[in-house]
């Protein structure tokens, strides 16, 4: 009888560990989705950028989740950007996303899925994931992409950073496809 006593005051308090241990768990699970909730969201949002008053870049999305409250803060895009870019000549060059997050303090944009950039003067890239230096206008990636040019040659590969009006390309390890004019 004094053994399934103890049993049961055994049972009994494995039991009672078990359920506080819940309880500690669910808790824990409620502080990270605080954490990770934003603090502001938008929609059909038409952002426009400026530097010295002029007007940088446009960017439109239906939706930004405004997570500025965390220690590295960033506003997330989940269904997409569209982004005009714009040089000291009004030139305009595009920018299209499926997802996008734009990190506050390294002033990075990393695009996502579907990712196409078109040139002012019709150049193209494709790619799954592109990021964008916006302190010194720069555009990388170490995904596959595809360039084509305004004359339909192309090159691909593995890697690629540009200019933000391409006139400087580093690439390695591409293939491509086009013509030469002059071997002379």
């Amino acid at each position: 009888m004094k053994l399934q006593k103890y049993k049961l005051l055994f049972g009994l308090s494995v039991l009672g560990l078990l359920a506080s241990c819940e309880s500690n768990l669910r808790d824990v699970q409620r502080m990270n989705e605080v954490a990770f909730s934003p603090i502001g969201q938008s929609e059909d949002i038409n952002l426009k950028y400026t530097d010295s008053g002029k007007v940088k870049a446009i960017l439109v999305s239906p939706l930004m989740l405004d997570y500025s409250n965390l220690e590295y803060g960033f506003n997330e895009f989940p269904k997409g950007v569209h982004v005009t870019l714009l040089d000291e000549n009004n030139t305009k060059s595009y920018v299209e996303s499926d997802y996008a997050v734009s990190y506050n303090k390294t002033k990075i944009i990393d695009l996502q899925g579907n990712v196409k950039l078109t040139s002012s003067d019709g150049k193209y890239l494709e790619t799954e994931q592109l990021y964008y230096d916006q302190m010194n206008e720069w555009f990388y990636t170490e995904k596959k992409f595809k360039f084509t040019d305004i004359d339909g040659s192309y090159y691909e590969g593995p890697g690629i950073d540009f200019s933000k009006d391409f006139k400087v390309v580093n690439a390695q390890q591409n293939t491509g496809e086009g013509e030469i004019d002059n071997l002379e």
